[in-house]
């Protein structure tokens, strides 16, 4: 099984999380940000990966720092997770209605962190969230991680859709991304022999 679990400790945030790419799509998510727990628990579902986060954050200055730290832990287990990637399918990329929205999302686990961000909100707030922080946790999460991924909504109205469409199509890319090619025979998917 390819698990790992992270513990992360500033004087800003203290975390833990583990990834089981393995798994059903479990969660046990406790961030203090009701709408990140709601998003996050939806990247579980919808992947099939395994999660469980707590966090003890500085919420009392804002959710910054919560979300963002949460974004590197959780990229961090998935990094360490992976392992050296042999055998991984690698790509992934999903389109994903949600009513009136649609978002794409597209990623390479190529060691090579970059996040393209091609979504806007018309609100500041979602729920307890400052809908700017979405884009941290990404950009947090793909560095963390060491992917490059592509998130871009191609149309839609309501936020609530917007941002729920991308975290499920984000599930739907890393689902297939993180899983084992048997084709590929355990080999790193790379010329150069090494992610």
């Amino acid at each position: 099984m390819r698990i790992a679990t992270i513990e992360r400790k500033t004087n800003e945030t203290n975390i833990s999380t583990t990834i089981n790419l393995d798994g059903t799509g479990s969660y046990d998510i406790e961030t203090g940000i009701g709408f990140l727990d709601h998003m996050l628990e939806q990247l579980s579902r919808h992947s099939g990966v395994d999660i469980t986060v707590t966090c003890k954050g500085d919420l009392h200055i804002d959710g910054h720092h919560t979300t963002e730290d949460i974004g590197i832990a959780m990229g961090l287990a998935v990094k360490k997770a992976l392992g050296d990637k042999a055998g991984i399918t690698r790509y992934g990329h999903a389109y994903l209605p949600m009513d009136e929205t649609l978002t794409r999302a597209a990623l390479d686990i190529s060691g090579r962190p970059f996040l393209v961000w091609l979504i806007d909100f018309s609100q500041d707030r979602l729920g307890d969230m400052d809908t700017e922080l979405f884009e941290e946790w990404y950009r947090a999460f793909a560095f963390g991680a060491g992917i490059t991924l592509h998130m871009e909504n191609l149309y839609g109205r309501n936020n609530h859709h917007i941002i729920e469409s991308a975290y499920k199509a984000l599930a739907l890319a890393l689902k297939t991304a993180v899983a084992i090619d048997p084709a590929k025979k355990g080999a790193v998917p790379s010329t150069k022999g090494t992610l």
